[in-house]
């Protein structure tokens, strides 16, 4: 074995148990059908030589304009008494070796400077400029002026019709050669001392193969298409058979046989739309099956996927409330898609209670898993979000398999969200009261009259000293804090059960934060509201918490009383974290620790 061999295998994870390319596409419907139809196709027009009884310029001047099905004349002649059968198998032919000559040369060009021009810094620039001059000329008008140099041949033309089509293929390799460059993978290879054609060859391009297969399927529909509207405009040889030229002379006769202008313009969409078809379901197949999202509010089967895509099963029927806490979640992974389509997971078995009126803080560093167990016990996790496994229990009641409209009747009346940053959550373009009205009315169905007065009371409730003012006021209009405490009525309009707070005072200073926590605990006395709230201050969960539960890298490390977990913390994160709170009474003579987000916003 070399040792490029070697070295790159020590840098990338062996591909083994892979389903093989064919096995892919034979069992994906669109890419056998697909598939299926354009070799049926090219197929014809390899035997045509031997499945009819003419040439395809042939003319019996005595067979003049036969109908469809004439003797000898399958589909008939046209008005030059040539056979139309052998024309459009010939005229497959023509087509075929188009698209091979374009899409070979375009992706030729394109895939190399594609890849020289993302890869290199410095080569950038002449790549740049080059293919930005060739994407000047216009395609057509440049073929019919290059007539006299071609002599009419379509190879010649489709070949430089290829590089005129490079410019397509450049600008989406070097565009994917750009991102992928900087993946870790291609560090490593790089450090173990494979070389730079290896790596552009074998790492980056086939991790940016898949835009190029699709691009190149439209491409070489794109090449039929001109060299049929060529043929059409009679630039090329009159000799050559062609889609174009078969519309052509049928148009001319259009008015004693349409069927003449019928049958190549139907199996030239015909061979286009196969090519669209048959490109998209091979580049899913050479990139690998994408997961499908199973997020809250579907039904899927626990399945492992050729990439390892665990999903979610479905974990019981919906029950009673007796003897279970409000919230309760169990044994929940989280995945996210990587480029090659295996899952990475960012929450790990995660488990929490929450009982009735109760509140609790879910603490944790930026990217801990801390929102996205928040979405995913919303139900409003990214498209691209698998759930691999776990429970989610409201009530009693099973949120994961739940049906989007069960859903619905659940978000805004029993569960409630206060999202942080207030002012990106309100839309700039309606009023503070537009926006209340519109979520009160859909979560307790009441007229807009009473929804108004409703919101006014609740802007009052929130401490909003002018509650019609703000009504009638847009976004920008009113302060960071006073956008919170909007977030807050709006949230508490319907009386919710669980209320999930995420980091509600992070975009406010001391003295509002203060306001803020004071609030939520009186409206959590005054509506028995379960809260779950998550933020990075141990500040807050000492203010209004009762219950702790600590998350480093997507897992639960710690669960406790929120004055033991003080006390005596159990777990090494935990008690890193309480080390980096200040004590303004003496000083720290322990060595510094992680930098860490502390309370307050302090940072050591």
């Amino acid at each position: 074995m070399s040792n490029d061999t070697a070295t790159e295998q020590s840098a990338l994870p062996a591909a083994k148990g892979r389903t093989p390319l064919w096995k892919k596409l034979l069992k994906d419907p669109q890419s056998s059908i697909a598939g299926g139809v354009i070799f049926i196709i090219v197929l014809l027009g390899v035997l045509a030589p031997w499945i009819t009884g003419h040439g395809p310029n042939t003319v019996r001047l005595e067979s003049i304009n036969s109908p469809f099905n004439s003797p000898g004349y399958p589909l008939g002649t046209d008005q030059y008494g040539r056979d139309i059968w052998s024309r459009l198998l010939h005229s497959i032919n023509t087509s075929s070796i188009t698209a091979v000559i374009s899409t070979t040369i375009a992706i030729g060009i394109g895939s190399v400077f594609g890849l020289v021009g993302g890869y290199f810094d410095r080569l950038r620039g002449i790549t740049e400029w080059v293919f930005a001059l060739i994407m000047t000329f216009p395609g057509m008008l440049v073929l019919i002026l290059l007539l006299p140099i071609t002599g009419g041949d379509f190879r010649i033309t489709m070949a430089i019709f290829g590089v005129m089509l490079s410019p397509g293929i450049y600008r989406i390799v070097r565009n994917q050669v750009v991102g992928v460059k900087s993946e870790l993978y291609i560090d490593a290879a790089r450090v173990s001392g494979v070389s730079t054609i290896r790596i552009l060859v074998r790492h980056v391009f086939s991790a940016v193969r898949g835009p190029v297969i699709i691009a190149a399927a439209f491409m070489a529909g794109s090449a039929i298409s001109i060299q049929a509207g060529l043929a059409f405009l009679g630039v090329g040889s009159k000799e050559t058979p062609s889609f174009g030229a078969m519309i052509n002379d049928g148009f001319r006769n259009l008015y004693i046989d349409p069927l003449q202008y019928i049958w190549p313009s139907l199996l030239l969409g015909i061979i286009n739309a196969a090519l669209v078809l048959f490109g998209n379901a091979l580049r899913d197949a050479m990139q690998g099956a994408q997961p499908k999202p199973a997020k809250i509010g579907q039904k899927v089967d626990a399945k492992a996927g050729a990439a390892g895509q665990n999903k979610i099963s479905t974990v019981g029927k919906p029950s009673g409330n007796e003897g279970v806490p409000f919230l309760e979640v169990t044994d929940l992974v989280i995945a996210y898609p990587r480029p090659d389509g295996s899952l990475n997971d960012v929450v790990h078995g995660v488990n929490l209670r929450i009982e009735a009126a109760e509140t609790l803080g879910l603490v944790g560093e930026s990217g801990s898993g801390k929102t996205q167990t928040a979405f995913a016990i919303l139900g409003v996790l990214p498209p691209e979000a698998v759930v691999r496994s776990g429970s989610i229990r409201v009530g009693g009641r099973e949120l994961i398999g739940m049906t989007e409209t069960d859903l619905r009747r659940i978000r805004g009346k029993q569960i409630a969200y206060i999202p942080q940053e207030p002012m990106s959550n309100l839309d700039p373009v309606y009023t503070v009261g537009a926006q209340l009205v519109e979520g009160i009315r859909a979560a307790t169905g009441v007229s807009a009259r009473a929804a108004k007065e409703r919101a006014l009371s609740l802007l009052a409730r929130v401490g909003i000293p002018e509650p019609i003012r703000t009504f009638g006021a847009y976004p920008h209009q009113i302060s960071g804090g006073m956008a919170q405490r909007v977030l807050i009525a709006g949230a508490v309009a319907s009386n919710p059960k669980l209320l999930i707070a995420d980091e509600p005072t992070t975009a406010l200073d001391v003295t509002v934060q203060a306001e803020i926590l004071d609030l939520l605990r009186d409206l959590q006395e005054e509506l028995g509201m379960a809260v779950l709230l998550v933020t990075h201050n141990f500040g807050v969960v000492a203010d209004i918490c009762s219950r702790i539960s600590v998350m480093h890298g997507g897992q639960i490390v710690e669960t406790g009383d929120v004055f033991d977990v003080f006390r005596e913390p159990q777990h090494e994160y935990t008690q890193k974290l309480l080390n980096a709170i200040l004590d303004e009474t003496s000083h720290r003579k322990d060595p510094p620790v992680e930098t860490l987000e502390l309370a307050g916003g302090a940072k050591r």
